[in-house]
């Protein structure tokens, strides 16, 4: 049975023991591989050049441990092991990438990642990530906030210096010609949202409006309520890399240590 993000029993805080160290937060649109992108790519040139900013100082914090976390559909859900791969060949292109490397035991091949984790590993493949092992976490939309934060504590507590790349996009309805067309409320949802991240303002990520983000698209608002549970007691500081609207979707990326 595939295991759900929104049934994972909660865990007792009492085994809460590890540290939030660092976390980036990047957008998850297959167009950020270039080969994906093709004669698109340079448009998203800015956003690349931050996330591998914001990758950088997750190795530069020196984790144990690295967890992935995305947006993922009904089937795509839950834990995904140091090794597991995905493909972008539903957009395409003959391109694989993998969540750093399979333990030398591994037994049977693991599940494919989604998409947004996916995008995830090519950042860290760009990167040469070679230091902690990587291990994702697929999150469905409609997990609850107090679900969320509940996740990310026990991400935090899987190891003594944890770090998170954090995928997930703003509003898809920031513009006509946008995958959602425009609905008014988006550039608000996305300017508290980025200004949240920016400041690492956990009150504020967590208070994110599940129901509205539903409404208007927003792929990232679980994902970073697992961050903000991530982060609690944890003390960073957060700067807010790049944001912009292109293809109608607010895309950000900020940096936390």
């Amino acid at each position: 049975m595939v295991p759900r993000a929104d049934v994972i029993p909660a865990r007792p805080r009492s085994t809460l023991t590890g540290m939030l160290v660092a976390a980036a937060v990047c957008p998850c649109p297959p167009l950020l591989v270039p080969e994906v992108a093709s004669g698109a790519a340079p448009e998203l040139d800015a956003a690349r050049t931050a996330c591998a900013d914001a990758v950088g100082v997750l190795a530069a914090a020196r984790p144990d441990l690295l967890v992935v976390v995305g947006p993922a559909g009904p089937e795509e859900c839950g834990a995904f092991p140091a090794g597991s791969s995905g493909s972008f060949a539903g957009f395409g292109v003959e391109l694989t990438v993998r969540l750093g490397e399979a333990p030398a035991a591994s037994g049977a091949a693991p599940r494919p990642l989604p998409v947004s984790l996916a995008v995830g590993a090519w950042l860290l493949e760009s990167a040469r990530w070679s230091g902690a092992p990587v291990e994702g976490l697929g999150v469905r939309e409609p997990l609850p906030a107090d679900r969320c934060a509940e996740e990310g504590r026990g991400i935090a507590a899987r190891a003594d210096r944890v770090a998170m790349l954090v995928m997930g996009d703003g509003s898809a309805r920031r513009t006509v010609k946008a995958p959602g067309y425009l609905d008014d409320r988006a550039a608000g949802f996305d300017a508290e949202a980025a200004r949240a991240l920016g400041a690492a303002d956990l009150a504020a990520l967590g208070a994110l409006d599940a129901s509205l983000a539903h409404e208007l698209a927003v792929a990232g608002r679980a994902p970073w309520q697992v961050l903000a549970g991530a982060a609690e007691g944890a003390g960073l500081d957060g700067r807010l890399l790049y944001e912009d609207v292109p293809y109608g979707v607010g895309y950000f990326v900020a940096s936390w240590s």
